[in-house]
């Protein structure tokens, strides 16, 4: 058992999981974090529909004004999706038990896969409504999620859960949920990994590569990445949820188990992207207005 007598240890912030409190009204680091991630990814889908320069023809399929109406979609798939595939792959008979802390969403308690289930559906039916191609509208959302990714991570660390096991090394940290061992610091590892080390990598392909012409192709390196991602961090160094424990012999998790299906997906997507162009609408068929269309 690792001991902080004998390894040296960084000392863990222990920071409030309430950042402000006015009356009986708690603001939570948690739901910061989602309305934080959930702006800049506004922000920057916006930026990329608007960039010409991304799109084949310099022809953009959606506008900045289709990606404001778009939010609301996107809040509900990411709430309801998230939280109820929490409720159903990582703590289903303490939901059961006490039914009403489904809607605790503030104390954590949130899941990317089921996230991701409730986006797309959400998605499928603005498409529908709006007409927008949803294999490029998805694109556009993939880019922008590692913001919300990385600031969900950071949350996960100041609310003390999902660290990691036991470690020696010089950056390991005594968690105050995680008994007396220094633990591996893992919600950082996946901050960089899902947040900023994905964020570039579809960057790159957007900008660099221009996959935005070639539909579902970026949505599917973003699936694929994370995929091996999380299943990297669950394999190494993160401990998998204290009530689900290690499946099968001990060495699968459920996020590696919820990442297999995304990582074929994510190949199926990158292998079959086809590219192409879309023709310009005129501005009453396409809802768009004059700062719609210019650049950022």
């Amino acid at each position: 058992m690792l001991s902080l007598q004998t390894f040296g240890v960084l000392a863990y912030p222990n920071i409030d999981p309430v950042f402000l409190q006015i009356g009986p009204i708690a603001l939570h680091w948690y739901g910061l974090a989602y309305v934080a991630g959930i702006l800049c990814g506004w922000l920057y889908g916006r930026y990329l529909v608007a960039n010409t320069r991304l799109w084949p023809n310099g022809v953009s399929p959606i506008t900045k004004l289709q990606i404001d109406d778009m939010i609301l979609y996107l809040v509900l798939g990411i709430v309801l999706g998230g939280r109820l595939g929490y409720v159903l792959f990582y703590n289903p008979l303490q939901y059961l038990a006490d039914p009403l802390t489904v809607f605790s969403v503030w104390d954590g308690g949130m899941a990317f896969h089921g996230g991701l289930v409730g986006v797309t559906l959400a998605l499928v039916l603005f498409c529908r409504q709006y007409k927008v191609p949803f294999y490029s509208l998805i694109d556009v959302v993939a880019a922008s999620v590692p913001f919300g990714l990385f600031f969900g991570r950071l949350a996960n660390f100041i609310n003390s859960e999902l660290w990691g096991s036991p470690s020696n090394v010089p950056w390991a940290m005594v968690f105050p949920t995680g008994g007396p061992e220094p633990r591996h610091p893992s919600q950082l590892y996946e901050a960089a990994l899902e947040g900023v080390v994905l964020f570039l990598i579809l960057l790159v392909a957007t900008h660099a590569f221009k996959t935005l012409g070639r539909p579902r192709l970026t949505a599917g390196i973003f699936i694929l990445c994370y995929g091996i991602f999380r299943s990297i961090v669950e394999a190494f160094w993160r401990i998998p949820d204290e009530q689900l424990g290690y499946l099968y012999g001990g060495w699968l998790t459920m996020g590696m188990l919820l990442s297999l299906p995304m990582i074929l997906v994510g190949l199926w997507a990158i292998a079959t992207a086809k590219p192409v162009a879309y023709a310009p609408k005129p501005a009453e068929d396409a809802g768009t207005r004059a700062e719609d269309t210019a650049r950022p």
